[in-house]
């Protein structure tokens, strides 16, 4: 009986045009198929969902050069409670990244790599929460809620590797 080897599964780079996964996760995430790391490092429930997003004054001319604070609001679920947030940031990262931290939630972005694959926008993070670091990944059409999901996955990837008596406030 002949037996036939499997086939190599297609490098993970060659749904991105060849352009390699950021160092770090790459090397964690080469055997893996495609299914595989949406499953591991994609959004997964957790504690923390996002509901409503909106930059309140996206379509304010600017009044000087350079990155200016916008208004960014937010509704989230964090367990079982529902709570709106409102921050002033230069983006959408750095605005839930402060929305979460004033919830207790600490997500530091150590990497953060953005890569195209077919009309989707796939965003790798890399979180910490001061004593770990977590890898996740968003995919969206759209270039910021696909960030904004991986930083979400970050946060609950980071959440579920903490010991049972911490929970966010």
């Amino acid at each position: 009986m002949s037996t036939q080897p499997f086939p190599e599964p297609e490098p993970l780079s060659a749904r991105f045009g060849g352009v390699p996964l950021p160092r770090g996760l790459r090397e964690d995430v080469q055997r893996m198929s495609w299914s595989t790391l949406t499953s591991t490092y994609g959004p997964t429930p957790g504690p923390l969902r996002l509901g409503h997003w909106h930059c309140g004054d996206a379509d304010r001319p600017a009044s000087r050069l350079g990155p200016q604070p916008r208004t960014f609001e937010a509704t989230f679920a964090i367990g079982d409670r529902i709570e709106t947030a409102s921050v002033a940031a230069t983006g959408p990262v750095a605005a839930l990244t402060a929305m979460l931290y004033d919830r207790g939630i600490a997500v530091e972005m150590l990497r953060f790599h953005q890569l195209q694959s077919g009309d989707d926008t796939v965003t790798f993070v890399q979180g910490s929460d001061g004593r770990r670091a977590e890898w996740a990944m968003g995919l969206s059409t759209d270039k910021t809620q696909s960030a904004l999901r991986a930083i979400m996955a970050c946060a609950n990837r980071l959440l579920a590797g903490q010991e049972p008596a911490a929970s966010p406030q």
